[in-house]
C-alpha cells in the first residue's frame, strides 16, 4: 500500500508527499547515551519519500546489514511553503503532528562515521520512516510540552517530552528553511529523546503522542 497523508480520523489531505527532514541530537539524554557531542546548531539530515511507511504496515528490517534501532520522534507535517522563515511563520504552516520512527543502521552508521564518510544509507533506505495518521493542529495545543512514548511488547524503551528538545520545533522549522525550502506535503522529525535500541522480528509496537496511541510490528 503507498504511503499517503491523512489525519487520525482517516480523512485524506489533499498534500502530495514531499521529502522528511530531520535533526539529529536534539535531546540531551540522547546525546550522551550514544557518548556524542552536543551540536552548536541543528545538525541536519534528510530522508526520501520512499523512506515512508504507514505504520499500519509491516516493518521489514534489511536483512544482513546489521543493528537496527528505533528512535521515536514527533512528526511535523508540512503545509505552506517555508524559505527564510520565522518561527511564528512556522508554527502558522503546520498542517498536523504525527509520531514517527527514524530507523537507524547502527553498525552502519557508526562504520561510516568512524571514516569520516555520510551516514545517509544507514537513515535513508526504503521504509526507514514508519509515520502515523497526523492529529491536526488544534488537537496539541501545546506541541513543546508533549509526552512522547515507545513501548516493545508491553515494555516501555523510549519516554520523554518535547519540551526536553535543545532545539524548538518551530525554531528548528525555521533553521531548516534557511538551508532547504520546506514545502507543503514535506515532514519534519523533530528529534528522539534517550532509549534508543535494536528491533527484532516480530516485535510489537506502540507509539504514544499525548494520549493517543498507534499501533505496528515488524515483521
Amino acid at each position: 500500500m503507498a504511503y499517503h497523508h491523512r489525519y487520525l480520523d482517516n480523512s485524506p489531505l489533499s498534500l502530495p508527499i514531499g521529502k522528511i527532514v530531520c535533526v539529529g541530537r536534539n535531546y540531551l539524554d540522547h546525546v550522551r547515551e550514544l557518548n556524542n557531542t552536543v551540536s552548536e546548531t541543528p545538525m541536519l539530515f534528510m530522508k526520501p519519500t520512499t523512506a515512508l511507511l504507514g505504520l499500519d504496515e509491516p516493518i521489514h528490517l534489511p536483512e544482513q546489514r546489521g543493528s537496527c534501532h528505533h528512535e521515536v520522534e514527533l512528526a511535523v507535517l508540512v503545509g505552506r511553503e517555508l524559505r527564510n522563515a520565522s518561527a511564528e511563520a512556522a508554527r502558522e504552516a503546520v498542517a498536523g503532528y504525527g509520531i514517527a520512527l527514524d530507523l537507524t543502521l547502527r553498525d552502519v552508521q557508526n562504520e561510516l562515521k568512524a571514516k569520516g564518510h555520510p551516514w545517509e544509507v544507514a537513515k535513508a533506505f526504503d521504509g526507514a520512516c514508519p509515520l502515523s495518521p497526523f492529529l491536526k493542529p488544534e488537537a496539541l495545543p501545546e506541541p513543546q510540552a508533549t509526552a512522547l512514548e515507545l513501548q516493545i511488547n508491553g515494555e516501555v524503551r523510549q519516554q520523554g517530552n518535547t519540551e526536553q528538545m535543545i532545539f524548538g520545533i518551530f525554531d528548528l522549522m525555521a533553521y531548516m528553511s534557511t538551508h532547504f525550502t520546506l514545502q507543503p506535503g514535506d515532514v519534519v522529525l523533530t528529534g528522539t529523546p534517550a532509549g534508543v535500541g535494536p528491533l527484532a522480528s516480530g516485535d510489537v509496537l506502540t507509539l504514544r503522542l499525548a494520549s493517543h496511541d498507534f499501533s505496528a510490528q515488524v515483521a
